[in-house]
């Protein structure tokens, strides 16, 4: 896909390979997600979606938007990359959610999963907690992860094997604003 006018300015001249899924590919998708994440769950029933930070934050509004019942929000931060663009392998809790799970549905939504081993410990964290159901949603996945404690129920795209940008997604806090996904 070939790269917007203004790429060159919202990334501050960092070189970009290639947009990955553009604008319209991420919008089409997660008003389909959350089309079915409404459908998915019991009418009636509590949701509450929880964020994973920072990285989810531009998915987590555009898919709170598409999901067309009653929800709670609330945030969790866990850390593995630090500066670098392969994962530490060290998930270090930054921030607790102060939402209780106890006999609610909960729906985690992840940007990516790629090592796996953010959700590997969290789910067993979240699920001591009592919650009625516990779903993961991602925006993207890579496939690369040896097996996860929770598989994600909804799944926006298969990613490439590459580091991604934009949407939420960084390198060292940078380019969460882009508007599209590209390699770096």
């Amino acid at each position: 896909m070939s790269l917007p006018a203004d790429v060159h300015e919202r990334t501050g001249g960092q070189l970009v390979q290639r947009i990955i899924y553009s604008q319209e590919d991420i919008a089409t998708r997660v008003a389909e997600m959350g089309r079915e994440i409404t459908d998915y769950y019991p009418k009636g029933e509590d949701l509450l979606v929880l964020g994973l930070l920072k990285g989810s934050f531009i998915f987590l509004a555009d898919l709170a938007r598409e999901i067309a019942r009653p929800i709670h929000v609330d945030f969790l931060v866990a850390s593995s990359y630090g500066s670098g663009t392969v994962s530490t392998g060290q998930v270090n809790l930054v921030y607790d959610p102060e939402a209780s799970l106890t006999d609610r549905h909960v729906l985690l939504v992840e940007d990516i999963i790629d090592s796996g081993n953010t959700i590997n410990r969290l789910v067993p964290m979240l699920e001591e907690r009592g919650p009625k159901s516990l779903e993961l949603c991602t925006l993207l996945h890579k496939r690369i992860a040896p097996p996860l404690a929770r598989e994600a129920r909804w799944v926006g795209f298969d990613a490439p094997p590459a580091f991604l940008i934009g949407y939420g997604l960084d390198h060292s806090e940078n380019y969460r604003n882009l508007p599209f996904i590209a390699s770096l």
